[in-house]
């Protein structure tokens, strides 16, 4: 059983292995209550050509679904990568009090490193960020991910052209 943040973000690390299997950017997230995991999901914007499909959101809809109401008070988020705006203002507004996450993402990322949506004292509602949990882990996913979809592009792109 899962006891400390590596471990929940250990499980956020397989929803994030799922999301590759099936082809997706490899971000995995769980939300824990009580000791519990109430709510865990991955990437799905290809395969449901949704731009909202962002594992947080989902997760998100799955908790709130467990628990019958749109208040997460009491439930943590772990994800592996830092959530983008859309994610972060849906954790503000549903009440979620931790959030940790694993990269930092320099290009979206609304939980301390492009700004603090998280902990924004204008909302009415404030989540508690750790950074950097299993940070080589969560980074290394998307790296080699990246990787092979550039390698994958160049290829077709040569084979293309001969």
């Amino acid at each position: 059983m899962a006891e400390t943040h590596e471990d929940w973000m250990k499980l956020a690390l397989r929803e994030a292995d799922a999301a590759e299997q099936i082809g997706e950017v490899p971000i995995g997230a769980v939300i824990v209550k009580d000791g519990e995991v109430i709510a865990a999901a991955h990437n799905r914007r290809e395969c449901d050509h949704q731009a909202i499909a962002h594992a947080e959101l989902l997760a998100i809809k799955e908790a709130c679904d467990v628990l019958g109401s749109w208040r997460l008070s009491g439930c943590t988020l772990y994800v592996t990568l830092e959530p983008c705006p859309m994610c972060a203002g849906a954790i503000v507004q549903s009440r979620i009090d931790l959030v940790v996450y694993g990269a930092a993402d320099p290009k979206a990322g609304c939980a301390g490193t492009l700004m603090n949506l998280l902990d924004d004292p204008r909302f009415n509602h404030r989540a508690e960020v750790i950074s950097g949990c299993l940070e080589t882990e969560c980074g290394e996913r998307l790296t080699a991910f990246f990787r092979k979809l550039r390698a994958k592009r160049k290829e077709a792109k040569r084979n293309g052209s001969s």
